[in-house]
């Protein structure tokens, strides 16, 4: 290859490059006039329009396998172009401008025409250069990349675990000599580490011998902003046995602040190797480490507030909106191959959407997400439910509870690699901030575990003192928990509180808690069958009255609905007050539990969602009479569908919970103090937890020890 021809070629492509169609309309000109007039900073070259213009496509490969270098000959030439043009204007000129002026007319009236030749090019460059692969080039995993790949112009997705602070990148050192006032110029914009200059170069210095003391000046010193990734492999992309592997990702100037942790991402960048320095350099001698040079990122899904209009959605989502049925079939577009659910999807599209959180004068706020918990028989699709939210939610993150620590779930504090520092890292909860965190198997957390998510369902914050660091995270996210009953399946003859192993101050933050019973019934478990070997046999949903709605159109109609603040009205805001006293009321006299404050403002919350997907500002009789039916569905789904319990006293309630303790503890002498502890728990009081023990004591059926601390079985 003759590299002074390919020169040539490059520059006439930046020079003429016209798209088709436009006249006189040279893009990659028009993007250096840009520069030059301080309007933009970034110079992208698409390789597909260099296939455009020279018809060229081993050249293209060469630039691919062999990037870094074309990278240097385009910021070059580009350079070269931009001196060509005429100087900026001064209204557009900034201070680094000016004080580059005064260097060039200093330097000049020294030295004359070899002033110029004192500067670095990476002291005069104005402008980032970056190269995108042609739109043919296959997206990659982390694990595909191999040797081969080293400096070659590569394409991956993953997902964004960690992103460090912003911080200035050196690229040109300026030094100024303290016996003859002259400036250097130390370029390290091509190294990982330097040693600063010690003895002055200048011919003054030499002249008289003299070695000046030198001053680095930061000011004259020129800074670029740099944040590094770790991207991780995707689950899909790691085989059978093996652990998600993962690369560090370099960004520097305009591509930083691009994603946060949590991001899934496509990335295009240079595979380069980079020698490992500091105190690891010497352990591990000849090996080097690998990391991407960033050339561009893109979100796989965006948040709601990133999303991009289009005329063609716009006009759909409008149509939809002002449709009768538009909210049933949203909720029916969510997961249609999961049979049944419908109440339980409305539900979900409403998490989605969200109430409006309102910010009082004195600082308190007021969540407007909504917290879902799905409780429920194995085998009802609960984990298939979270799977289909956490996908279709920009920011949708889906975890375990057994898999999952209390560290985990919110925040971690971790060493920084790089300055061995001590740094927060974001757990799920802060990581599916402004979206959904979907928690699989809610009941199998341990109980120290479970206590960290108290605060972000209700103040829907992390805080944290931990190594020196106090602060308060946000987790604006919304909780959807799938949970199975204590026994495994739900227990009709046991109550409510016996089948749920969940404290009462978890499940008084749960908007609404769904129970999902696996019941035999011969017509619904025909269509049940009958909806799974159809998805079996034809890899699709059976055919529904109209064509179910993809994720990313959810997306889209979700992000337009936010947009929306609904208010209550006056008039209706006493009757959602008379309902609510009505509600806690007739709970009392059936000796039920009493509705709290907290679900009087479930109610608010899915009454403003329900408003908020017909794009309307205020919330009509409609949207309360849907959010109190939802409010009573899930109600109801706990009244064990109308099977009776039955109702046990004081004293078998005791001896009943005194059985199953035993059982749990394989033992048949019990310690009298573990047993009380037990008994508060199931709300027993001791009056009737001791006189259940000497009645039976009487029959025979246990004994208490003379000293009154132990009890044991005949």
């Amino acid at each position: 290859m003759n590299y002074a021809d390919v020169d040539r070629d490059l520059r006439d492509f930046l020079m003429s490059f016209n798209p088709a169609g436009e006249a006189k309309e040279y893009k990659y000109s028009r993007a250096l006039n840009a520069i030059n007039s301080r309007q933009s900073r970034l110079l992208i070259i698409e390789l597909d329009d260099l296939i455009c213009h020279l018809k060229n496509k081993d050249l293209v490969n060469c630039i691919m396998g062999n990037a870094m270098h074309f990278l240097v000959t385009f910021d070059a030439i580009a350079s070269d172009m931009l001196e060509e043009m005429d100087s900026c204007s001064s209204s557009s000129s900034d201070v680094l401008d000016e004080l580059q002026r005064q260097r060039k007319n200093q330097m000049a009236s020294k030295h004359g025409d070899a002033a110029k030749e004192g500067f670095p090019p990476a002291l005069l460059r104005r402008h980032e250069t970056l190269l995108l692969p042609p739109s043919s080039c296959e997206i990659g995993s982390l694990r595909g990349l191999r040797a081969p790949d080293i400096g070659s112009l590569v394409k991956v997705r993953g997902i964004v675990t960690r992103a460090s602070d912003v911080k200035p990148l050196v690229e040109v050192i300026t030094y100024t000599c303290e016996s003859c006032g002259c400036e250097l110029y130390h370029d390290v914009s091509k190294r990982k580490d330097y040693l600063p200059l010690s003895k002055c170069t200048s011919e003054q210095c030499n002249t008289t011998r003299t070695s000046g003391q030198l001053f680095a000046q930061t000011r004259g010193s020129k800074f670029i902003k740099y944040q590094e990734l770790r991207l991780q492999e995707l689950p899909s992309h790691v085989p059978v046995g093996h652990v998600p592997r993962s690369l560090s990702a370099h960004c520097r100037g305009e591509l930083t602040r691009r994603c946060a942790p949590g991001d899934t991402v496509t990335i295009c960048g240079i595979f380069l190797p980079q020698k490992l320095g500091g105190v690891q350099g010497p352990k591990t001698g000849l090996i080097s480490d690998t990391f991407l040079e960033v050339m561009a990122i893109d979100k796989d899904k965006q948040t709601y507030n990133e999303m991009e209009e289009s005329q063609k959605t716009d006009t759909l989502i409008d149509e939809i909106a002002d449709s009768p049925d538009a909210y049933s079939r949203l909720a029916r577009s969510i997961a249609p191959e999961i049979f049944g659910h419908d109440d339980v999807k409305r539900a979900l599209l409403l998490q989605l959407v969200g109430g409006v959180t309102r910010m009082l004068g004195d600082g308190v706020r007021l969540r407007g997400d909504i917290n879902i918990c799905l409780m429920g028989d194995p085998g009802v699709a609960k984990s298939q439910l979270l799977k289909s939210i956490a996908t279709i939610s920009p920011r949708g993150v889906y975890t375990t509870g057994k898999g999952s620590s209390g560290v985990g779930l919110t925040a971690a504090i971790v060493r920084d690699t790089a300055t061995s520092e001590m740094s927060l890292e974001g757990g799920a909860l802060v990581l599916a901030d402004c979206g959904v965190c979907c928690i699989d198997e809610f009941d199998k957390m341990d109980e120290h575990d479970r206590t960290a998510i108290h605060e972000v369902m209700e103040q829907q914050t992390v805080s944290i003192a931990k190594a020196g660091i106090t602060t308060t995270l946000n987790a604006r996210t919304a909780v959807l928990a799938a949970a199975n009953p204590l026994y495994g399946r739900y227990n009709v003859k046991k109550s409510l509180s016996d089948n749920i192993n969940l404290p009462n101050s978890l499940l008084s933050r749960f908007d609404l808690l769904f129970l999902l019973l696996d019941r035999p019934e011969v017509e619904a478990d025909v269509a049940l069958a009958r909806h799974v070997t159809h998805v079996h046999r034809f890899l699709t949903n059976p055919e529904l009255d109209f064509k179910p709605y993809d994720s990313s159109f959810i997306r889209q109609y979700v992000a337009q609905s936010r947009q929306f603040e609904p208010i209550v009205p006056s008039h209706l805001s006493n009757r959602i007050v008379d309902s609510y006293v009505d509600r806690r009321q007739a709970a009392a006299e059936h000796g039920q539990v009493a509705a709290t404050p907290r679900q009087l403002l479930s109610i608010l919350r899915l009454s403003q969602a329900l408003a908020r997907l017909r794009f309307d500002d205020a919330v009509n009789q409609d949207d309360i009479n849907e959010a109190s039916r939802l409010t009573d569905i899930s109600k109801a789904s706990l009244d064990h569908h109308g099977i009776p319990v039955q109702v046990t006293d004081p004293k078998s309630k005791a001896f009943s919970v005194l059985c199953d303790y035993a059982s749990q503890s394989g033992s048949q002498s019990l310690s009298l103090q573990k047993v009380k502890d037990v008994a508060i728990k199931h709300a027993i009081r001791e009056h009737d937890l001791m006189g259940m023990l000497q009645e039976y004591e009487e029959l025979g059926v246990l004994y208490m020890s003379a000293d009154y601390t132990r009890i044991d079985f005949c």
